[in-house]
């Protein structure tokens, strides 16, 4: 399906919408034509921020909800075509110090926000954000859908719950769903005051501040990074086609080390250094070692691939933080 067709004058609910990727998606769907509806709960720890929408202001709804509050789920889901379902916790040590609120966030919501949809409007098409975190340790590379799970802390656990209520509403309810497990995603609004959800978004605050980019272990870590358009492109694909419902794809990109991302960065930049230092030991047990997605499978039904690479995303977010570094900080 042609997505500047699928969108013109659709209605489309975004939850977590005042954050990174949910913010790049709504102005996403603007372009389109589409009537959208955010709806967050404006938590900074989860990288909400109304700077990320301060353009789009006057062309959207915007709900101040929780995804456990039924009530005012109820009011945004009714009369929606797509759902994009970006809300959720996403620290992973935040998951090891609070482990209920991760659990209540990323499966108790869940569940009550598909309750709610089924009840509501159980037409609406969804899209799950989920993460490949749910893997754990890889044990072979590229990782594929049919890869073990076995997520090393907690939010890796909630997050595969939550993408398998999303399935077993699909199997059960006949609902529309269908899952993301998503990498390493960058661009412009990503949080960069700290390092509590992206360790890109904090190496891009300590190039910015003339401070060292650390590196964790010996920077030979092997990932796969995605610039949020590539992601945005990819949930207006699977929302709107069929052949994704009931669905779990892997998005992915070119792997790099840490070593030579860090190295990218600093030459783009245009000035700034590195240091490689220990694992903090909080870290240290959660880390996945190395990973890359194989993402054939979304190619293959839904027709995604990345578009743009290592270099332009790296660029396009170094020029969006010169820019409004004070907005994030």
């Amino acid at each position: 399906m042609n997505i500047e067709t699928a969108y013109f004058k659709q209605k489309a609910l975004i939850t977590g919408g005042m954050g990174f990727i949910g913010s790049n998606l709504a102005r996403r769907l603007v372009e389109l034509g589409a009537d959208v509806t955010i709806l967050d709960n404006f938590d900074p720890d989860t990288g909400a921020n109304s700077f990320n929408i301060a353009d789009i202001h006057g062309q959207v709804r915007i709900v101040q909800a929780d995804i456990s509050d039924e009530a005012g789920l109820k009011d945004a889901v009714e009369g929606q075509k797509y759902l994009f379902n970006l809300a959720g916790q996403m620290s992973h040590v935040g998951s090891m110090q609070d482990p209920f609120k991760d659990l209540n966030d990323n499966a108790v919501g869940q569940l009550k926000l598909l309750d709610v949809c089924r009840k509501t409007n159980p037409k609406i098409s969804i899209v799950f954000a989920g993460t490949r975190q749910v893997y754990g340790r890889p044990k072979y590379l590229p990782v594929d859908e049919k890869h073990l799970l076995a997520p090393l802390d907690n939010n890796g656990v909630s997050k595969r719950a939550g993408e398998m209520y999303h399935i077993v509403y699909h199997h059960v309810h006949d609902m529309a769903t269908c899952v993301l497990r998503m990498t390493n995603t960058y661009g412009p609004r990503m949080r960069i005051k700290d390092d509590r959800l992206t360790f890109i978004g904090w190496w891009v605050r300590q190039l910015l501040d003339g401070d060292e980019i650390q590196i964790y272990g010996d920077g030979s870590q092997v990932r796969d990074l995605n610039y949020v358009d590539d992601v945005v492109h990819a949930l207006l694909l699977c929302a709107c086609n069929p052949i994704a419902r009931g669905k779990i794809y892997n998005v992915g990109g070119e792997p790099v080390s840490l070593l030579n991302l860090a190295r990218q960065m600093i030459d783009i930049y245009g000035s700034g250094k590195y240091a490689i230092v220990s694992f903090p030991e909080n870290r240290k047990r959660i880390d996945i070692g190395d990973y890359y997605g194989d993402y054939s499978l979304i190619h293959s039904e839904v027709g995604w691939q990345p578009r743009i690479s290592l270099r332009d995303g790296i660029q396009k977010l170094m020029d969006f933080y010169v820019q409004n570094k004070e907005h994030y900080l």
